[in-house]
């Protein structure tokens, strides 16, 4: 059975870093992406940032140079080492992977991070 669980998360100051963390706690798969979704308060999940299992990486507009992805798919782990933070990047980070096979999308339950002074 996959689970992927988020882990990191909590409340930070503007401009703090925060480092968020994926495992699997599982049994192995092999993903073809990994990567990590957000969903503030009232608002629609969103993609911020993923690593392909050859280490590509794409990050959306609103993160870039400020977030960084790395982890190893292979392993079923991932990060997001977020950086420079400010209150819109509040919300409930997902950790997401992408499979070529059934159940084709696996989800973690999310961890919370709160940014405010």
């Amino acid at each position: 059975q996959v689970q992927l669980v988020e882990s990191g998360g909590g409340s930070v100051q503007p401009g703090e870093s925060v480092t968020l963390s994926c495992a699997n706690s599982g049994s192995l798969f092999r993903p073809v992406a990994m990567g990590w979704f957000r969903q503030a308060p009232g608002a629609q999940r969103e993609a911020v940032a993923m690593i392909t299992s050859r280490g590509e990486t794409e990050y959306s507009d609103s993160v870039k140079g400020r977030f960084t992805v790395s982890g190893d798919t292979a392993k079923n782990t991932v990060f997001l080492h977020m950086n420079n933070l400010n209150p819109e990047d509040t919300g409930v980070y997902y950790c997401k992977a992408k499979l070529l096979t059934h159940p084709y999308d696996i989800w973690g339950q999310g961890t919370q991070v709160t940014v405010s002074s």
